[in-house]
């Protein structure tokens, strides 16, 4: 048998324009905005205790200049999270998994469900509160997930959860 390695040239190449991304759910962006409040919650608490407990000139004399910059910094912050979560798309195809996401660095992640070793479907509190779930598929050689889909409606995950499994244990 002798061995061939014929070039493909880019016009035969499959375009991942052509797949249609579908969204996540909306739901999850209330997720991302309530752990951003959280996150600035913190930072200005921990700021205002500064304010009573710090008694620095220096730090006095500036806190209202800190405190803009963090309400900047939270403000930025929000406006990314919202744009980036626009993003977040995904799609379960024959023969892998696609998920897109990112709004300065747009990373899209194909996983061959060939390689797919095992799916977990999780949920974390807040999750459940919106009836959301995360899929986290593994691929050999790796000590995390290779890509976690956060923001699926739970139903839905749980569907592409059986369906990957079924196709991963070879009862197609």
């Amino acid at each position: 048998m002798s061995f061939t390695n014929s070039q493909i040239f880019n016009d035969a190449l499959p375009k991942l324009e052509d797949v249609k991304l579908k969204p996540i759910s909306k739901r999850y962006l209330k997720i991302i905005i309530l752990n951003k409040l959280a996150m600035c919650a913190a930072f200005l608490g921990v700021l205002i205790v500064g304010k009573l407990f710090i008694e620095r000139e220096a730090f006095q004399d500036n806190f209202w200049f800190i405190f803009s910059i963090v309400m900047v910094f939270c403000l930025i912050n929000f406006v990314i999270a919202i744009l980036a979560f626009k993003k977040r798309k995904y799609a379960i195809r024959d023969h892998d998994v696609i998920y897109a996401s990112g709004l300065i660095v747009n990373s899209i992640t194909t996983v061959p469900i060939s390689r797919i070793q095992h799916i977990e479907e999780s949920r974390s509190w807040l999750a459940r509160q919106f009836n959301l779930a995360a899929l986290n598929l593994y691929t050999a050689g790796e000590s995390g997930s290779d890509l976690s889909i956060k923001g699926l409606p739970h139903e839905e995950a749980k569907q592409i959860n059986d369906y990957i499994s079924v196709r991963i244990n070879g009862n197609q």
